[in-house]
């Protein structure tokens, strides 16, 4: 991807960086990425729930996303990359809406049982333990809570020409991932499906995206057409996937909330990631944790739980 970079973490499986990555501009405002864009942002209306308290937002980059979950009272943007949120507090600005988290999907620095709901767009394409990631996400949403997420398919009608036409070695069919290029991988959707259903999330709705995601295609056809087509093919994903990109809701059920009513300072949504334990004691310009004594920067807005401060 433009301008990402490879980072190693020793507790947890490397993770791909965009910081200072211009990714937003390059890829979707100026990369021919209109189609992709416009039927995506159909695939998650059509998911979301029409309202909610609180959202999360894993691999939220710039925020191109965020405006379209108008429904949710409170928005957290976690990313990685801080260069990311800051590019996502220019285009949203600061305000009680919305909080900036600069972490790691491995070590989400919540409390279990805090969201109404939670997106994952574009991101575990860049997951090498993706189930360990799928259950961080289970472990914050509420009871009833909805999770969406995007992926990557390794099952897709190109792949599998490619394969039967002796174009690539690895076969589509199977349900190991496939890794691309570094730190880019395409998932079976049964081992997506698979994995879900082990963490305990039930499986709800499943639309296939992108289906004319070409060339020649998006250069010969009127985006308009492109989408309008799309949108209606979207519902064959409870039949079958064959396109390149995945959107699943799922949700979870049987589960006791430990959380109540979320206090309206940020502070009340996080745990220590290293050590699990809440809650966090605010100080000037940091977060500390009285358990295992670790820091955790506050700066410019952004709350930063990468690496504990010196």
């Amino acid at each position: 991807m433009p301008g990402s970079f490879i980072m190693d973490n020793q507790n947890t499986p490397p993770v791909c960086n965009y910081e200072d990555s211009d990714y937003q501009s390059t890829f979707w405002d100026k990369g021919g990425r209109e189609y992709e864009d416009r039927v995506e942002a159909i695939a998650l209306k059509r998911l979301l729930p029409k309202e909610g308290g609180l959202m999360l937002e894993l691999g939220a980059g710039a925020g191109r996303n965020t405006p379209r979950y108008v429904g949710f009272e409170k928005i957290v943007l976690l990313d990685f990359s801080r260069t990311q949120l800051e590019q996502a507090q220019q285009r949203l600005g600061r305000s009680d809406k919305y909080v900036y988290v600069a972490a790691d999907v491995y070590r989400l620095p919540f409390n279990d049982g805090l969201f109404d709901a939670a997106t994952m767009i574009r991101v575990l394409h860049h997951m090498v333990d993706a189930p360990r990631a799928l259950g961080q996400v289970r472990n914050i949403l509420r009871p009833h809570g909805t999770f969406i997420l995007e992926f990557a398919n390794k099952l897709n009608l190109k792949a599998m020409l490619c394969y039967w036409f002796g174009r690539q070695e690895w076969s589509p069919f199977t349900l190991e991932p496939v890794e691309f290029a570094k730190l880019n991988f395409d998932f079976h959707p049964q081992a997506v499906r698979n994995w879900l259903k082990d963490l305990g999330f039930k499986i709800e709705k499943i639309l296939t995206v992108s289906h004319f995601r070409i060339g020649i295609l998006k250069r010969a056809v009127p985006t308009s057409v492109l989408v309008f087509f799309d949108s209606l093919f979207q519902w064959t994903g409870a039949y079958f996937q064959w396109t390149p990109s995945v959107f699943v809701k799922a949700g979870i059920e049987n589960r006791e909330s430990k959380i109540g009513e979320i206090s309206a300072s940020p502070v009340a949504l996080f745990k220590c990631p290293e050590c699990s334990h809440a809650p966090l004691e605010e100080k000037k310009s940091y977060l500390t944790c009285s358990n295992c004594h670790r820091h955790w920067e506050i700066k410019d807005g952004i709350y930063d739980f990468r690496e504990p401060m010196p």
